[in-house]
């Protein structure tokens, strides 16, 4: 595309998304456009879409407000679901318990204490029905963050909503799934490097070939910036396992416009303003460019980077917390102004207990200010052409690709290669501790100033929030909830089931999605699948760098 079509494509592009022309202006009255620049720049919706994946962005089609939460028993949450959707929420992303991201169930020895506290307990398939209970699965648009169990939790819904009657091809939503990223930074894996990522590649296919409204990966840079890393790392890693999925997809013969279009991503928005702008706008030239360059996609969809943001959760403080609401709001505007397609605020009380429905609340109307308040969403790319922003956005990318070149050598020009060699040899690793290091350091000493923590301390004794406690009484309740499913089942099902399960792990060949989804029919636990493949896939552990 030459840059002189670009205009021209943009115009034709934004008036088949924005059919009827609405006079927008200031609040004092003056008309603003659609998107600012001279004939000759880049524009949105246009490749390499440095400057947003959609020619009319927010003017057509505000982002999805897309609320965390999960709590307790799958009860709690979903009360919290219908109190999300009741405030405005467009969007639902499911937080779950570490018993759960673990792959354990609640009544395992090492999941005492655990149960509930971080997020929502799911064991079974009762679990999920009560989880979405009252809610529409057809209409509303669910994420699920979770990893090494992702295949399993992905069964369960769908075996949930076709027992209420929704098909999966009607299902809209995305699965976390990225399991490189754990290895790199999270570490809540479980099978080795390779075996989870034939766990991913099987829920790709399945997606890919049943569930057309869903996304099968979000790759996530988030935990990756949350442990430490700068941004350009974040923004270098995240799309180098991006790589690594679409090379993983045709590996298994599926081809790179049926997968890469399902592909999602999810950054954090951390608190240097300007730079998280230019890394947004930086991923998505980057995304464009080496899709259609390097693996030869042709769909122009293939070429636009989607991405859900949430605000950063180490930014916050436990020392005066109602200050988080301004970083939340800087850091939701960053967002925005990146262009992001959902977003989640973080809740002022976040650093110190899971969110209560108050502070969940006001999160969420952070948003709704930005979009309905500021006039943000009424020009697309408002600090394109900004000297400052587009050298930041420059210096990303060259940061970003010299970061790429280094993961391509250690895969002998592979990127899937390169990715699971780095996590083997803690390349990965390395780099986020040493930023993350560096970063301390710096706050240690006065270098980095952090309202409330090293500096303007006054008020820090105040402390009249109220917390949301999650009880023993409520991981009482999901152990009764567990032994009610494991005494009520059908025992010879579950066996039989899960004998189907390993036997297909057993075979690379096998996609294991549908055993799974039979697993969950019959009421196997989440514990249960998870062993049955842990038994034919072993268990990883890391080996440390000394």
């Amino acid at each position: 595309m030459t840059i002189e079509s670009s205009y021209e494509r943009w115009r034709l592009e934004y008036s088949a998304a924005t059919p009827r022309r609405e006079r927008v202006t200031t609040m004092s009255g003056v008309p603003l456009e659609p998107v600012y620049g001279p004939p000759d720049a880049e524009f949105p919706g246009v490749y390499p879409y440095t400057r947003g994946i959609h020619a009319s962005m927010y003017r057509s089609r505000l982002w999805t407000m897309r609320m965390f939460a999960g709590f307790g028993t799958a009860r709690d949450t979903n009360e919290r679901f219908r109190d999300i959707i009741g405030a405005g929420g467009t969007g639902l992303s499911t937080a779950f318990d570490m018993p759960t991201l673990l792959g354990i169930d609640s009544d395992d020895p090492m999941a005492r204490g655990e149960v509930g506290r971080c997020g929502v307990a799911i064991d079974s398939l009762a679990d999920m029905a009560d989880l979405f209970d009252g809610i529409d699965l057809a209409t509303i648009t669910t994420s699920m963050t979770i990893n090494s169990p992702a295949a399993v939790m992905l069964a369960l819904f769908v075996a949930n909503a076709e027992a209420h009657g929704v098909p999966r091809a009607r299902l809209g939503g995305t699965l976390q799934n990225d399991i490189l990223k754990e290895y790199q930074a999270q570490k809540e894996f479980i099978f080795p490097p390779r075996q989870s990522m034939r766990l991913v590649r099987d829920t790709m296919a399945f997606t890919a070939a049943e569930m057309p409204k869903w996304n099968s990966i979000s790759v996530s840079g988030y935990h990756i910036r949350e442990a430490g890393s700068t941004a350009a790392e974040e923004l270098a890693f995240t799309l180098a396992n991006g790589f690594a999925y679409v090379e993983l997809a045709r590996e298994a013969g599926l081809d790179v416009d049926a997968v890469a279009p399902r592909l999602s991503f999810f950054f954090n928005a951390h608190i240097d303003f300007f730079e998280e702008i230019a890394k947004y706008r930086a991923a998505r030239r980057l995304w464009a460019t080496w899709m259609r360059h390097h693996y030869g996609a042709v769909d122009e969809r293939s070429w636009q980077l989607r991405f859900h943001t949430q605000t950063a959760g180490v930014s916050l403080t436990a020392q005066q917390p109602e200050v988080n609401l301004a970083r939340t709001a800087i850091e939701a505007l960053a967002g925005v102004l990146g262009g992001t397609q959902s977003l989640h605020t973080n809740s002022m009380d976040e650093a110190l207990a899971l969110p209560s429905q108050k502070a969940a609340r006001l999160a969420l109307r952070t948003q709704q200010v930005l979009a309905y308040e500021t006039h943000v969403a009424d020009v697309a790319d408002p600090l394109g052409g900004s000297w400052f922003v587009e050298e930041l956005t420059d210096e990303m990318e060259r940061r970003a690709e010299s970061l790429f070149a280094e993961i391509a050598e250690m895969g002998q020009g592979s990127m899937l290669e390169g990715c699971i060699k780095g996590i083997e040899d803690n390349w990965f690793q390395g780099h986020i501790a040493d930023s993350a290091y560096e970063l301390e350091r710096a706050f240690n000493a006065g270098e980095r100033i952090v309202v409330s923590v090293n500096a303007y301390t006054e008020g820090n004794e105040d402390d009249d929030l109220t917390l949301l406690r999650v009880t023993n009484e409520d991981e009482a309740r999901q152990l009764v909830r567990l032994a009610h499913v494991r005494q009520t089942r059908d025992d010879d099902a579950v066996r039989d089931a899960l004998a189907r399960l390993s036997h297909d792990a057993a075979d690379p060949t096998v996609n294991v999605m549908e055993s799974l989804i039979g697993a969950a029919r019959a009421e196997a636990t989440v514990g249960e699948m998870m062993g049955a493949m842990v038994n034919v896939f072993g268990r990883y552990v890391e080996v440390p760098s000394l």
